[in-house]
């Protein structure tokens, strides 16, 4: 195995590492999270998406346009939107439940409530798989807008907002009488997704590189939706509070650090 291969493997497994790390917390934490500590982790991975959505992949997307001039914002728009309209859709086919919401979203199919939360957390991780497997795909192209550095900086930006993620689903099946090993089952799982998703991306490589600015804007659109539809709201529900501002912020700092400094 070549050290580019091995950089791409490590990388597209970065993001699932954080996950099970996060479902974890299961075999040493005893009490399920208060409602402040999962506004600040869902604050934290709000802004983390954002910024990889922005320095991670919208603006690469502008600058392998830069030969369509004063248009070299096409890509960007265009893939943004067709992301926005992706996860709308997979929205409303797909049943599932978001934590802490008594209503179900899409069809009705009459699932577990476990089952219809897992489903919510695959829609929420498809595109970062997929915004994984878009910038590793452009490494293994050669695209001068990717750098080793700076595919490793969305890879491990993901991972740090997955370890809550991956917290935030298997704590709460701990509390409700779930076993530990299977609570963290559950929360690891949940982020099989992600590796699965950037994998497929990378194995479609030669129909995906002359799209690859699309590609890359329609990973950012998707990730947006994410975070406008579902992890803004979960942040300020509730009695008023500025916490999970203010931990938006600094998730968002983090990634744009990380994307600067390794990019």
């Amino acid at each position: 195995m070549s050290e580019l291969q091995m950089t791409i493997l490590t990388g597209i497994f970065i993001p699932f590492l954080g996950t099970a790390l996060g479902a974890a917390c299961v075999f040493f934490m005893k009490k399920e999270l208060s409602e402040t500590i999962q506004r600040v982790l869902t604050g934290f991975a709000a802004g983390v998406m954002v910024a990889a959505s922005i320095w991670s992949l919208l603006i690469p997307a502008i600058e392998q346009a830069d030969d369509m001039g004063k248009l070299s914002f096409v890509p960007a728009a265009v893939g943004f939107w067709f992301g926005i309209l992706f996860l709308l859709f997979l929205d409303r086919i797909i049943p599932h439940l978001h934590r802490n919401s008594k209503e179900q979203e899409g069809p009705h199919a009459g699932l577990k409530n476990t089952t219809m939360l897992l489903l919510a957390v695959v829609i929420h991780n498809l595109p970062e798989g997929m915004a994984v497997g878009v910038v590793y795909t452009g490494l293994m192209m050669g695209d001068a807008a990717v750098s080793v550095s700076g595919a490793l900086a969305l890879s491990i930006g993901i991972a740090i907002q997955n370890f809550p993620e991956g917290a935030i689903i298997s704590m709460p099946l701990r509390a409700g009488g779930m076993s530990k090993g299977r609570a963290f089952v559950y929360g690891m799982l949940s982020g099989v997704v992600e590796p699965v998703g950037a994998a497929l991306v990378i194995l479609a490589s030669g129909l995906l590189v002359p799209a690859i600015p699309y590609f890359l804007s329609f990973a950012a659109g998707a990730m947006i939706y994410v975070v406008v539809e579902e992890l803004i709201p979960e942040m300020s529900e509730g009695n008023h509070s500025n916490i999970g501002t203010i931990a938006f912020a600094a998730g968002f700092t983090v990634m744009m650090i990380l994307d600067v400094a390794l990019g």
